[in-house]
């Protein structure tokens, strides 16, 4: 079917592996200088449409037309996830009795790089009749859009990426990125924290990566601790029953003075059964506390080249309570 498509259209393979590989970079980079034009022209509007969403004692409505509105159904879910309750109205569906999903004290974020998109003038006079402000995404200062807009964010005016300038590309990248400044400048303005974001994100690999590593360590009897005057054999005896490629020595008191790992045993293999843990391990290693999370944990393992790491009680920070192991992290997906 899709053949007949390509006869029909007149579609013929015409770049080389080379070529392809020059295009793919032109149009990233493009894309990107584009993004950088946008970050310069930023004024006053930013601002003021940040207050508009800080300000709102109801909910984000984030509306567009074809590609905008894909952008803007992301745009409301990344709202969502940084703590500012929205959600996306199709402007095509509202003037058929959706429009009953805004409400007075909603804010309504349109995107049209036209601005002057016809199924997006019900919605935003509906939200002009409510006394909702109306915060317009355009390319065009003088647009039907930037008119009504209680605030407009302008777009440079850029070509799209694709050759024909037709296809909406750079234009809807503008707009993509553009809602994350301001979901996350909102974020910032709030002060939402990483504990806040682990209530919002429970699931997935960022709910994963923003698990205390309390909710994941191993502890109990399951720690391989050892005391300074064990013997190596019954350190190895412990290390093997443990499988953690590590054993933690401890005082007298239950605090950790060092650990042994798999390459300890090798570098010191010379005499190694006639020792005690005290004279094996390696003293000061890398912890970390109890309540820091996963991705920090891995991220501590990633730059020291370990595996492992002993979790200390944050009440006594030279006390272990729990241990966790790269291999802990693989199975969540974030490593």
């Amino acid at each position: 079917m899709f053949q007949d498509v390509k006869q029909r259209l007149g579609l013929q393979r015409q770049l080389s592996p080379e070529q392809m590989l020059a295009h793919g970079r032109t149009v990233l980079q493009t894309e990107a200088d584009a993004i950088a034009q946008l970050a310069d022209a930023l004024d006053d509007a930013f601002p003021r449409a940040i207050e508009l969403l800080l300000g709102t004692s109801g909910r984000v409505i984030v509306s567009g037309m074809g590609k905008s509105g894909h952008i803007a159904r992301k745009m409301a879910a990344t709202f969502s996830s940084t703590g500012l309750p929205a959600f996306f109205v199709h402007p095509g569906e509202a003037a058929h009795g959706d429009l009953g999903m805004i409400t007075p004290g909603d804010v309504l974020v349109a995107l049209s790089n036209s601005g002057a998109t016809p199924e997006l003038k019900p919605i935003m006079n509906h939200a002009k009749l409510l006394g909702c402000p109306v915060i317009g995404i355009t390319s065009q200062r003088g647009s039907p859009m930037a008119q009504v807009a209680t605030v407009c964010l302008t777009l440079p005016r850029v070509r799209e990426a694709c050759p024909a300038n037709i296809s909406p590309t750079t234009s809807t990248t503008l707009m993509l990125a553009l809602g994350d400044a301001l979901a996350v400048t909102v974020m910032q303005a709030h002060g939402i924290s990483r504990t806040q974001l682990e209530l919002l994100h429970p699931g997935g690999a960022i709910g994963s990566r923003l698990l205390p590593v309390g909710k994941i360590m191993h502890q109990g009897d399951q720690l391989p601790l050892v005391a300074a005057h064990t013997p190596m054999p019954d350190v190895l005896v412990t290390m093997t029953e443990k499988s953690f490629g590590i054993a933690g020595v401890l005082d007298e008191a239950g605090q950790l003075l060092g650990t042994i790992t798999d390459g300890d045993l090798r570098r010191k293999i010379d005499g190694l059964l006639a020792r005690t843990a005290g004279d094996v391990m390696t003293v000061n290693p890398k912890t970390i506390a109890d309540g820091i999370y996963a991705e920090d944990a891995l991220e501590i393992m990633a730059v020291n080249r370990i595996t492992a790491l002993f979790v200390m009680d944050a009440e006594a920070p030279d006390v272990p309570v729990g241990l966790i192991h790269i291999h802990d992290l693989d199975r969540l997906g974030i490593s």
